[in-house]
Protein backbone atom coordinates (compact mmCIF):
# COMPACT_ATOMS: atom_id res chain seq x y z
CA UNK A 1 0.00 0.00 0.00
CA UNK A 2 1.51 3.41 -0.65
CA UNK A 3 0.53 6.47 0.99
CA UNK A 4 1.13 10.18 0.28
CA UNK A 5 2.03 11.73 3.32
CA UNK A 6 1.03 16.07 2.72
CA UNK A 7 2.11 18.41 4.83
CA UNK A 8 3.43 22.16 4.67
CA UNK A 9 7.24 21.15 5.48
CA UNK A 10 9.39 18.13 5.06
CA UNK A 11 10.72 16.48 8.27
CA UNK A 12 13.72 17.19 9.10
CA UNK A 13 16.30 14.82 11.08
CA UNK A 14 15.46 16.85 14.41
CA UNK A 15 11.82 18.19 14.47
CA UNK A 16 11.55 20.98 17.09
CA UNK A 17 8.09 21.97 16.49
CA UNK A 18 4.92 19.93 18.30
CA UNK A 19 3.52 19.58 14.54
CA UNK A 20 6.80 18.36 12.85
CA UNK A 21 6.84 16.32 15.95
CA UNK A 22 3.31 14.95 15.59
CA UNK A 23 3.66 14.79 12.19
CA UNK A 24 6.97 12.15 12.53
CA UNK A 25 4.78 9.98 14.88
CA UNK A 26 2.30 9.43 12.39
CA UNK A 27 4.10 9.02 9.54
CA UNK A 28 6.23 6.27 11.25
CA UNK A 29 2.56 4.60 12.21
CA UNK A 30 1.69 4.45 8.68
CA UNK A 31 5.24 2.59 8.15
CA UNK A 32 4.47 0.12 11.18
CA UNK A 33 1.29 -0.49 9.77
CA UNK A 34 3.15 -2.11 6.36
CA UNK A 35 2.50 1.12 4.06
CA UNK A 36 4.93 2.62 1.74
CA UNK A 37 4.95 6.02 2.79
CA UNK A 38 6.22 9.35 0.33
CA UNK A 39 6.10 12.51 2.10
CA UNK A 40 5.22 15.59 0.35
CA UNK A 41 6.24 19.18 1.44
CA UNK A 42 7.93 22.01 1.37
CA UNK A 43 11.40 22.30 2.98
CA UNK A 44 13.17 25.29 5.41
CA UNK A 45 15.19 27.42 3.60
CA UNK A 46 19.52 26.38 3.91
CA UNK A 47 17.18 22.44 5.07
CA UNK A 48 18.62 19.31 3.09
CA UNK A 49 15.75 17.14 1.96
CA UNK A 50 14.87 14.28 3.97
CA UNK A 51 16.65 10.46 3.40
CA UNK A 52 12.72 9.08 3.37
CA UNK A 53 10.98 9.07 -0.14
CA UNK A 54 9.60 12.59 -0.61
CA UNK A 55 8.35 14.73 -3.06
CA UNK A 56 10.18 18.39 -2.92
CA UNK A 57 7.96 21.79 -3.76
CA UNK A 58 11.31 23.24 -3.14
CA UNK A 59 12.10 26.50 -0.23
CA UNK A 60 10.07 28.33 1.34
CA UNK A 61 9.85 30.54 4.48
CA UNK A 62 6.73 30.32 6.33
CA UNK A 63 7.42 30.94 10.01
CA UNK A 64 6.62 34.08 11.56
CA UNK A 65 9.95 33.35 13.52
CA UNK A 66 12.62 35.32 11.72
CA UNK A 67 10.27 37.18 9.76
CA UNK A 68 10.05 40.73 9.32
CA UNK A 69 7.19 43.12 8.91
CA UNK A 70 7.43 43.89 5.21
CA UNK A 71 7.77 39.58 4.63
CA UNK A 72 4.36 39.47 6.86
CA UNK A 73 2.39 42.15 5.53
CA UNK A 74 3.07 40.05 2.24
CA UNK A 75 1.57 37.33 3.20
CA UNK A 76 -1.63 39.10 4.68
CA UNK A 77 -1.99 41.23 0.94
CA UNK A 78 -1.82 38.03 -0.33
CA UNK A 79 -4.44 36.26 1.47
CA UNK A 80 -6.77 39.39 0.99
CA UNK A 81 -5.79 38.88 -3.04
CA UNK A 82 -6.55 35.27 -3.21
CA UNK A 83 -9.20 34.80 -0.72
CA UNK A 84 -7.18 32.14 1.23
CA UNK A 85 -6.34 32.24 5.22
CA UNK A 86 -3.03 33.62 5.52
CA UNK A 87 -1.49 30.25 6.97
CA UNK A 88 -2.81 28.93 3.11
CA UNK A 89 -1.68 31.57 1.29
CA UNK A 90 1.77 30.89 2.55
CA UNK A 91 1.95 28.17 1.25
CA UNK A 92 0.85 29.60 -2.90
CA UNK A 93 4.58 29.56 -3.83
CA UNK A 94 4.21 27.15 -7.50
CA UNK A 95 1.51 27.09 -9.44
CA UNK A 96 -1.42 24.16 -8.54
CA UNK A 97 -1.14 22.23 -11.97
CA UNK A 98 2.57 22.13 -11.22
CA UNK A 99 2.60 20.76 -8.10
CA UNK A 100 0.14 18.22 -8.65
CA UNK A 101 2.08 17.16 -11.83
CA UNK A 102 4.96 16.29 -9.22
CA UNK A 103 3.22 14.09 -7.21
CA UNK A 104 1.29 12.49 -9.62
CA UNK A 105 5.17 11.44 -10.95
CA UNK A 106 6.12 9.75 -7.66
CA UNK A 107 2.21 8.00 -7.66
CA UNK A 108 0.02 5.97 -8.04
CA UNK A 109 -0.88 6.00 -4.38
CA UNK A 110 -3.68 4.17 -2.56
CA UNK A 111 -4.61 7.15 -0.38
CA UNK A 112 -3.39 10.44 0.50
CA UNK A 113 -3.37 12.13 4.13
CA UNK A 114 -3.61 15.36 4.11
CA UNK A 115 -1.54 16.04 7.63
CA UNK A 116 -3.56 19.62 8.99
CA UNK A 117 -5.50 22.37 6.62
CA UNK A 118 -3.54 24.71 5.24
CA UNK A 119 -1.89 22.51 2.63
CA UNK A 120 -5.01 21.70 0.86
CA UNK A 121 -7.03 24.84 1.35
CA UNK A 122 -3.96 26.19 -0.39
CA UNK A 123 -3.94 23.55 -2.88
CA UNK A 124 -7.43 21.61 -3.03
CA UNK A 125 -6.60 19.61 -5.72
CA UNK A 126 -4.83 17.25 -3.51
CA UNK A 127 -8.05 16.07 -2.33
CA UNK A 128 -8.69 14.97 -5.70
CA UNK A 129 -5.21 12.53 -6.25
CA UNK A 130 -6.82 9.43 -4.31
CA UNK A 131 -8.98 8.52 -1.25
CA UNK A 132 -8.28 10.66 1.50
CA UNK A 133 -7.67 10.83 4.88
CA UNK A 134 -7.45 14.36 6.82
CA UNK A 135 -5.37 14.78 10.30
CA UNK A 136 -7.19 17.61 12.20
CA UNK A 137 -3.97 18.30 14.31
CA UNK A 138 -6.23 21.42 15.82
CA UNK A 139 -9.55 22.58 14.86
CA UNK A 140 -8.40 25.69 13.18
CA UNK A 141 -11.22 27.79 13.14
CA UNK A 142 -11.92 28.17 16.93
CA UNK A 143 -8.31 28.69 17.78
CA UNK A 144 -8.33 31.33 15.30
CA UNK A 145 -11.33 33.36 16.71
CA UNK A 146 -10.12 32.59 20.52
CA UNK A 147 -7.33 34.23 18.94
CA UNK A 148 -9.15 37.00 17.97
CA UNK A 149 -10.80 37.61 21.57
CA UNK A 150 -7.84 38.37 22.92
CA UNK A 151 -6.00 40.44 20.13
CA UNK A 152 -5.10 44.06 21.22
CA UNK A 153 -5.64 45.62 18.11
CA UNK A 154 -8.70 45.97 15.56
CA UNK A 155 -6.86 45.19 12.72
CA UNK A 156 -5.26 42.20 14.29
CA UNK A 157 -8.88 41.38 15.50
CA UNK A 158 -10.31 41.92 12.35
CA UNK A 159 -7.90 40.10 10.50
CA UNK A 160 -8.29 36.58 13.43
CA UNK A 161 -12.00 36.83 12.68
CA UNK A 162 -11.74 37.08 8.85
CA UNK A 163 -9.27 33.55 9.74
CA UNK A 164 -11.99 31.90 11.69
CA UNK A 165 -14.63 32.61 8.98
CA UNK A 166 -12.63 31.31 6.20
CA UNK A 167 -11.35 28.19 7.96
CA UNK A 168 -14.63 26.72 9.33
CA UNK A 169 -15.60 26.72 6.11
CA UNK A 170 -12.72 25.12 4.43
CA UNK A 171 -12.82 22.58 7.77
CA UNK A 172 -15.85 21.80 7.19
CA UNK A 173 -15.15 21.02 3.43
CA UNK A 174 -12.73 18.83 4.38
CA UNK A 175 -14.28 16.77 6.76
CA UNK A 176 -17.48 16.30 4.72
CA UNK A 177 -14.89 15.05 1.88
CA UNK A 178 -12.79 12.67 4.27
CA UNK A 179 -12.83 8.77 3.76
CA UNK A 180 -11.63 9.03 7.31
CA UNK A 181 -10.76 12.06 9.46
CA UNK A 182 -8.56 11.69 12.12
CA UNK A 183 -8.57 14.20 14.95
CA UNK A 184 -5.51 14.16 17.91
CA UNK A 185 -8.32 15.08 20.76
CA UNK A 186 -11.59 13.17 21.69
CA UNK A 187 -13.63 16.68 22.38
CA UNK A 188 -11.71 18.27 18.72
CA UNK A 189 -14.00 15.58 16.70
CA UNK A 190 -17.30 17.25 18.76
CA UNK A 191 -16.08 20.42 17.43
CA UNK A 192 -16.00 19.83 13.45
CA UNK A 193 -18.95 18.51 14.11
CA UNK A 194 -17.87 14.86 13.90
CA UNK A 195 -19.55 13.66 17.10
CA UNK A 196 -20.76 9.63 16.53
CA UNK A 197 -19.59 9.74 12.92
CA UNK A 198 -17.67 6.52 11.83
CA UNK A 199 -15.37 8.30 10.06
CA UNK A 200 -14.32 9.71 12.69
CA UNK A 201 -10.76 8.40 14.67
CA UNK A 202 -9.15 10.21 17.00
CA UNK A 203 -5.43 9.34 17.44
CA UNK A 204 -3.15 9.38 20.48
CA UNK A 205 0.16 10.41 19.77
CA UNK A 206 3.68 9.36 21.62
CA UNK A 207 6.81 11.58 20.92
CA UNK A 208 8.94 8.03 20.62
CA UNK A 209 12.17 9.91 21.65
CA UNK A 210 13.06 6.16 23.26
CA UNK A 211 14.29 5.51 26.87
CA UNK A 212 14.82 8.99 29.04
CA UNK A 213 18.75 8.61 29.87
CA UNK A 214 19.52 7.96 33.17
CA UNK A 215 19.17 11.19 36.05
CA UNK A 216 22.39 12.63 35.81
CA UNK A 217 21.32 15.42 38.97
CA UNK A 218 21.88 18.06 36.63
CA UNK A 219 20.02 20.84 37.40
CA UNK A 220 20.16 24.40 35.75
CA UNK A 221 16.55 25.33 36.24
CA UNK A 222 13.91 25.15 39.06
CA UNK A 223 10.91 25.63 36.45
CA UNK A 224 11.40 25.23 32.54
CA UNK A 225 9.24 25.43 29.72
CA UNK A 226 9.58 24.58 26.12
CA UNK A 227 7.85 25.84 22.94
CA UNK A 228 7.22 27.30 19.80
CA UNK A 229 6.45 30.52 21.42
CA UNK A 230 6.09 32.45 17.76
CA UNK A 231 2.65 29.99 17.36
CA UNK A 232 -0.43 32.64 18.69
CA UNK A 233 -1.84 30.16 21.11
CA UNK A 234 1.23 28.98 22.70
CA UNK A 235 2.28 32.62 23.01
CA UNK A 236 -0.92 33.07 24.92
CA UNK A 237 0.13 30.36 27.87
CA UNK A 238 3.89 32.24 28.07
CA UNK A 239 2.67 35.84 28.45
CA UNK A 240 -0.08 34.57 30.78
CA UNK A 241 2.82 32.67 33.10
CA UNK A 242 4.98 35.60 32.72
CA UNK A 243 2.15 38.17 33.15
CA UNK A 244 0.31 36.54 35.96
CA UNK A 245 2.47 33.23 37.73
CA UNK A 246 6.15 34.12 37.50
CA UNK A 247 5.51 37.39 40.13
CA UNK A 248 4.07 34.93 42.26
CA UNK A 249 6.89 33.07 42.73
CA UNK A 250 9.66 33.37 45.33
CA UNK A 251 12.94 35.24 43.14
CA UNK A 252 15.18 32.34 44.46
CA UNK A 253 13.12 30.05 42.10
CA UNK A 254 15.00 30.05 38.42
CA UNK A 255 12.93 29.44 35.27
CA UNK A 256 14.74 28.69 32.13
CA UNK A 257 12.23 29.37 28.62
CA UNK A 258 13.43 27.81 26.10
CA UNK A 259 11.30 28.10 22.05
CA UNK A 260 12.04 30.50 19.25
CA UNK A 261 10.30 33.61 19.72
CA UNK A 262 8.35 36.33 17.47
CA UNK A 263 10.65 39.19 17.88
CA UNK A 264 12.34 40.13 21.64
CA UNK A 265 11.30 38.29 24.68
CA UNK A 266 9.07 39.94 26.11
CA UNK A 267 8.65 41.41 29.66
CA UNK A 268 9.87 39.24 32.93
CA UNK A 269 10.94 38.87 36.34
CA UNK A 270 14.37 38.57 36.89
CA UNK A 271 14.89 34.83 38.05
CA UNK A 272 13.59 34.07 34.36
CA UNK A 273 16.45 33.28 31.34
CA UNK A 274 15.12 33.17 27.58
CA UNK A 275 17.37 30.68 26.00
CA UNK A 276 15.66 31.00 22.66
CA UNK A 277 16.48 27.38 20.24
CA UNK A 278 18.18 25.05 22.70
CA UNK A 279 20.19 21.91 20.46
CA UNK A 280 18.80 19.03 22.94
CA UNK A 281 15.39 19.62 24.23
CA UNK A 282 15.56 16.72 25.90
CA UNK A 283 18.45 17.82 27.86
CA UNK A 284 17.06 21.00 28.67
CA UNK A 285 13.62 19.84 30.46
CA UNK A 286 15.45 17.20 32.11
CA UNK A 287 17.98 19.68 33.52
CA UNK A 288 14.90 21.16 35.21
CA UNK A 289 13.22 20.12 38.48
CA UNK A 290 9.83 20.82 37.35
CA UNK A 291 7.62 21.40 34.03
CA UNK A 292 5.79 24.24 34.06
CA UNK A 293 2.60 23.43 31.13
CA UNK A 294 1.01 26.73 30.71
CA UNK A 295 -1.37 26.22 27.93
CA UNK A 296 -4.35 28.96 27.72
CA UNK A 297 -6.87 27.48 25.50
CA UNK A 298 -6.71 26.37 22.13
CA UNK A 299 -7.07 23.07 20.15
CA UNK A 300 -5.70 19.81 19.59
CA UNK A 301 -3.33 17.89 21.81
CA UNK A 302 0.19 19.28 23.69
CA UNK A 303 2.77 17.57 22.27
CA UNK A 304 5.10 18.86 25.17
CA UNK A 305 2.46 17.59 27.18
CA UNK A 306 3.24 14.29 25.89
CA UNK A 307 6.73 14.58 26.41
CA UNK A 308 6.73 15.74 29.88
CA UNK A 309 4.56 12.18 30.53
CA UNK A 310 6.98 10.00 28.50
CA UNK A 311 10.04 11.53 30.23
CA UNK A 312 8.15 11.02 33.99
CA UNK A 313 9.05 14.72 34.46
CA UNK A 314 7.25 15.99 37.63
CA UNK A 315 4.95 18.97 36.10
CA UNK A 316 2.26 21.85 36.76
CA UNK A 317 -0.78 21.55 33.81
CA UNK A 318 -3.53 23.56 33.20
CA UNK A 319 -6.54 22.02 32.52
CA UNK A 320 -5.98 23.07 28.81
CA UNK A 321 -2.69 21.52 28.55
CA UNK A 322 -4.04 17.68 29.55
CA UNK A 323 -6.53 17.75 26.44
CA UNK A 324 -6.20 14.92 24.45
CA UNK A 325 -4.83 12.83 27.52
CA UNK A 326 -6.64 10.02 28.48
CA UNK A 327 -4.96 7.68 30.60
CA UNK A 328 -4.92 8.22 34.37
CA UNK A 329 -2.32 11.09 35.22
CA UNK A 330 0.41 10.39 37.04
CA UNK A 331 1.06 11.23 40.74
CA UNK A 332 3.79 14.06 40.28
CA UNK A 333 1.48 16.00 37.84
CA UNK A 334 -0.26 18.69 39.26
CA UNK A 335 -3.49 20.69 37.56
CA UNK A 336 -4.34 24.61 38.57
CA UNK A 337 -6.34 26.90 36.41
CA UNK A 338 -5.88 29.98 38.57
CA UNK A 339 -2.16 31.95 38.79
CA UNK A 340 -1.90 31.45 42.74
CA UNK A 341 -2.98 27.69 42.55
CA UNK A 342 -0.59 27.32 39.92
CA UNK A 343 2.24 29.33 41.51
CA UNK A 344 1.68 27.51 44.80
CA UNK A 345 1.92 24.08 42.87
CA UNK A 346 4.91 24.99 41.65
CA UNK A 347 7.04 26.06 44.75
CA UNK A 348 5.83 22.62 46.36
CA UNK A 349 7.13 20.45 43.49
CA UNK A 350 10.37 22.67 43.33
CA UNK A 351 11.14 22.84 47.20
CA UNK A 352 10.36 18.46 47.58
CA UNK A 353 12.38 18.33 44.39
CA UNK A 354 15.51 20.50 46.16
CA UNK A 355 14.76 18.22 49.50
CA UNK A 356 16.13 15.19 47.77
CA UNK A 357 12.44 13.78 47.29
CA UNK A 358 12.58 11.51 43.91
CA UNK A 359 9.72 12.93 42.19
CA UNK A 360 10.72 11.71 38.68
CA UNK A 361 8.87 8.23 37.41
CA UNK A 362 9.35 6.00 34.29
CA UNK A 363 7.31 6.95 31.88
CA UNK A 364 7.84 4.28 29.49
CA UNK A 365 4.77 2.75 30.55
CA UNK A 366 2.09 6.13 29.38
CA UNK A 367 4.84 5.90 26.06
CA UNK A 368 4.04 2.36 25.32
CA UNK A 369 0.36 2.64 25.43
CA UNK A 370 0.63 6.10 23.46
CA UNK A 371 2.13 4.51 20.33
CA UNK A 372 0.10 0.96 20.74
CA UNK A 373 -2.56 3.51 20.54
CA UNK A 374 -1.45 5.73 17.78
CA UNK A 375 -0.59 2.57 15.57
CA UNK A 376 -3.97 0.94 16.22
CA UNK A 377 -5.94 4.28 15.15
CA UNK A 378 -4.15 4.62 12.04
CA UNK A 379 -4.63 0.69 11.12
CA UNK A 380 -8.26 1.85 11.53
CA UNK A 381 -8.36 4.31 9.93
CA UNK A 382 -6.84 2.85 6.58
CA UNK A 383 -9.57 0.09 6.96
CA UNK A 384 -11.84 2.59 6.25
CA UNK A 385 -9.66 4.31 4.20
CA UNK A 386 -8.91 1.45 1.61
CA UNK A 387 -9.49 -1.57 3.13
CA UNK A 388 -6.87 -3.92 1.94
CA UNK A 389 -4.00 -6.45 4.09
CA UNK A 390 -3.45 -3.88 6.81
CA UNK A 391 -7.57 -4.34 8.09
CA UNK A 392 -8.26 -4.36 11.81
CA UNK A 393 -10.81 -6.32 12.34
CA UNK A 394 -14.58 -4.85 12.54
CA UNK A 395 -15.20 -4.55 16.67
CA UNK A 396 -11.67 -3.21 16.97
CA UNK A 397 -12.97 -0.19 14.04
CA UNK A 398 -16.62 0.00 16.58
CA UNK A 399 -14.25 0.34 19.73
CA UNK A 400 -11.96 2.87 18.23
CA UNK A 401 -15.63 5.06 16.75
CA UNK A 402 -16.99 4.78 19.84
Amino acid sequence: MHILFTTSLLPEPEPTTGFEIANRAIADAYRAAGARVTVAGFRRPGVAPPPEPHVDFGELAIENAGAGALRKAGWVAEALRSGLPIGAAKLRAMPEPALLERLCRAGPFDAVVLSAAQLPIAFPGLASLAPFIFVAHNVEHLSAAEMGESARGIVSRLLYRREARLLRTAETRLCAQARVVHSLALADAERLGLGGDPRSLPLSLAIGRGTAPADDGERRFDVVMIGTWSWAPNRLGLDWFLESVAPLLPSDIRIGIAGRLDGAPPAAPAQVSFLGRVPDAQGFVRAGRVVALATRGGTGVQLKTIETLEEGMPAVATPSALRGIGAALPANLRVADDPRGFAQALVDLVRRERGGETLRLDGRPFAERQRADLERGVRAGLALAVGGPNAVPVPVLEALAS
